[in-house]
C-alpha cells in the first residue's frame, strides 16, 4: 500500500538548522511542509527570508503559531524553548524530533550545571529516545520523542561505538574535536564577526561542556561503567564541518575489521581507509571513521567526520523521522557533497 504523504511543521524555520531541514525536506518524496515557526520572522513569506527558498515552499508564511494543522514537529530552538513546548505537543498527539539538548540526558540533576535550568518535565526524560539511529534504531522505531544528538556526541559516539558494542575494556578516552562556526548558531555574537573568526583557532568550555553528560551517558548506558573522558571542543574558522580526533586507552584490538564488521550494514557511516576529510561530508548525512593502532603510546586512535549540521543536526534529524515513520531510512538522504 502506498504510504502517505505527512505533513511537518518546523519551530525555529530561519535559523541554521532549521534552514537546513528546509533544504533537505523540500525534496523529501513523503513530506508536506505546511508549518513554518520564526518568532524573529513572524509575517513575511519564506522567500523574503531566504531568496533560494522559492515555489510554493517559499511562499509560505512565518507565524508564531501553527495555522495549518500537522502531524510531525521539527523543533530547532532554544533548549528552554523545546523543554516547554514538548509536553503540550505530546499532548496533542503529535510526533515530536527535537533537535535541542532539553531531552537528550536521563538524570534531571544534571541540567541546572549543564543547561543553567531546572529539568520541569523529568517525566518525560525516559520516554525521550536518543536519536543516534546506528545504535538506537530499534528504540526510535516505536516512539514519539526523539531527542536528536549533538553534533559533538555523535562524531565522537560513531567513533567509539564499535568499541562499546564488543565490550572491549577502556581505561579512559580523550578527545578533540574541531566544528566550524556555524556549530555556534546564528545570532550574531562578537567572537564570531569575521574579521576576529577569520584565521583563529580557539578552545572552549573545557571545564564544563554540555556534551560531556550526553556522551558519558550513553557510553554508561551501553557499558553499564562509567569511562573517564576529557573532551576538547576548538572552534575553527570555516562554516560547517566537524572533525574529532579521539585517544582510546584500551586493550589492544585489531580496529580496521572490527569497524568495518560493525558498518558494514550501516548507509551513513563509511570506515575510511586513510585520515578523512571535513569536505568529503559537508551538506551529507554521511559519517566517515578512520580507526588505528598507536603502537608507541599503545591506544587506539580514530579520526571521524561529520557535518555539524547534516549528521550532526538536521540530516540526522530526518534520518530519525524516516525510521520513526516506518520509511526507507536512506529516503531524501542520498546526498553527496559539493566538490570542489
Amino acid at each position: 500500500m502506498e504510504q502517505e504523504i505527512i505533513k511537518v511543521a518546523i519551530y525555529g524555520a530561519t535559523g541554521y538548522t532549521g534552514a537546513e531541514l528546509l533544504r533537505l525536506l523540500q525534496n523529501h518524496p513523503k513530506v508536506k511542509i505546511t508549518t513554518l515557526i520564526s518568532q524573529s520572522h513572524a509575517g513575511k513569506r519564506l522567500r523574503e527570508v531566504f531568496p533560494f527558498f522559492y515555489g510554493e515552499l517559499g511562499d509560505l508564511t512565518l507565524t508564531e503559531e501553527p495555522k495549518e494543522d500537522y502531524e510531525v514537529a521539527f523543533l530547532c530552538l532554544p533548549h528552554e524553548g523545546s523543554l516547554e513546548l514538548v509536553p503540550r505537543l505530546l499532548e496533542e498527539g503529535k510526533k515530536v524530533i527535537d533537535l535541542s539538548g532539553a531531552y537528550r540526558l536521563k538524570d534531571p540533576s544534571l541540567y541546572p550545571h549543564y543547561y543553567s535550568f531546572e529539568h520541569r518535565h523529568p517525566e518525560l526524560l525516559e520516554r525521550a529516545v536518543y536519536g543516534l539511529p546506528e545504535i538506537y534504531r530499534e528504540r526510535i522505531k516505536g516512539t514519539s520523542l526523539i531527542a536528536n544528538p549533538g553534533c559533538y556526541p555523535t562524531s565522537v559516539l560513531l567513533a567509539i561505538y564499535p568499541l562499546l558494542k564488543e565490550a572491549i575494556n577502556i581505561e579512559k578516552i580523550v578527545i578533540t574535536s574541531l566544528s566550524g562556526v556555524s556549530g555556534a548558531g546564528r545570532k550574531p555574537a562578537q567572537h564570531f564577526h569575521f574579521p576576529e573568526m577569520f584565521g583563529d583557532f580557539f578552545a572552549y568550555s573545557l571545564e564544563k561542556h554540555r556534551h560531556v553528560p550526553e556522551m558519558e551517558g550513553v557510553i554508561k548506558d551501553l557499558c553499564g561503567i562509567d569511562v573517564p573522558l576529557r573532551f576538547s571542543p576548538v572552534v575553527v574558522p570555516t562554516s560547517r564541518g566537524m572533525l574529532s580526533s579521539i585517544s582510546v586507552f584500551c586493550e589492544k584490538v585489531e580496529p580496521r575489521e572490527l569497524y568495518v564488521e560493525t558498518y558494514k550494514e550501516e548507509p551513513f557511516v563509511k570506515v575510511a581507509s586513510g585520515p578523512p576529510h571535513t569536505r568529503w561530508v559537508v551538506g551529507t548525512n554521511l559519517c566517515f571513521v578512520y580507526p588505528m593502532w598507536e603502537h608507541r603510546v599503545g591506544c587506539l586512535q580514530v579520526v571521524s567526520v561529520i557535518d555539524n549540521l547534516g549528521k550532526g543536526a538536521s540530516s540526522q534529524a530526518i534520518q530519525n523521522f524516516n525510521i520513526m515513520m516506518g520509511f526507507e531510512e536512506t529516503m531524501g538522504l542520498n546526498l553527496s557533497p559539493n566538490f570542489p
